[in-house]
């Protein structure tokens, strides 16, 4: 049975200047700037490299997956999944259980990506890391899981969480 690694990502900090603008459409702030190429470099420094990147099209997710691909070491392929932008635990579970990678690098929103963090973390999941995530999943957080089989069987509790790294864990 095949293990490989599962990376969730929430987009980096975005911009609320303009008012006017869609939500779709905003930016990346200046923490935002900031933090992503941060991830970028942790996940390059702890060598979990993607094969695949499934990013929501919206503009911060796309901004947050050019900074943080930018400082990794190989080119990863990336696919904009459009029932990603703003998807609810059961959309982004079934957006992965059509994946066509060994290790995958999710970019999405909340409420829905802590709540399929959350519902994801299954038996021998580290409960500190759980907790932390419980508690909050900040702008450009990263969780990390170890699945077992394949991505089409993947359910709720079925992974187990060993990592949560936030922005404020590498300043």
């Amino acid at each position: 049975m095949p293990v490989t690694q599962l990376l969730l990502l929430r987009h980096a900090k975005s911009s609320w200047d303009d008012p006017d603008l869609a939500d779709f459409d905003r930016p990346l702030g200046p923490r935002g700037l900031k933090t992503a190429p941060l991830i970028g470099r942790e996940l390059a420094r702890r060598d979990w490299l993607p094969d695949l990147a499934l990013v929501s099209p919206a503009l911060r997710t796309r901004d947050t997956w050019r900074l943080v691909a930018a400082e990794l070491p190989t080119y990863v392929p990336v696919e904009f999944a459009e029932e990603l932008y703003e998807a609810a635990a059961g959309a982004i579970l079934a957006r992965l259980r059509r994946a066509k990678a060994n290790s995958l690098l999710v970019i999405g929103h909340n409420p829905g990506l802590q709540q399929f963090a959350l519902r994801l973390a299954g038996a021998g999941s580290d409960e500190g890391v759980f907790k932390k995530i419980e508690a909050k999943f900040p702008t450009a957080a990263l969780a990390c899981f170890t699945v077992k089989g394949d991505w089409a069987d993947l359910d709720f509790g079925g992974a187990r969480l060993t990592h949560c790294v936030r922005p404020k864990d590498l300043e």
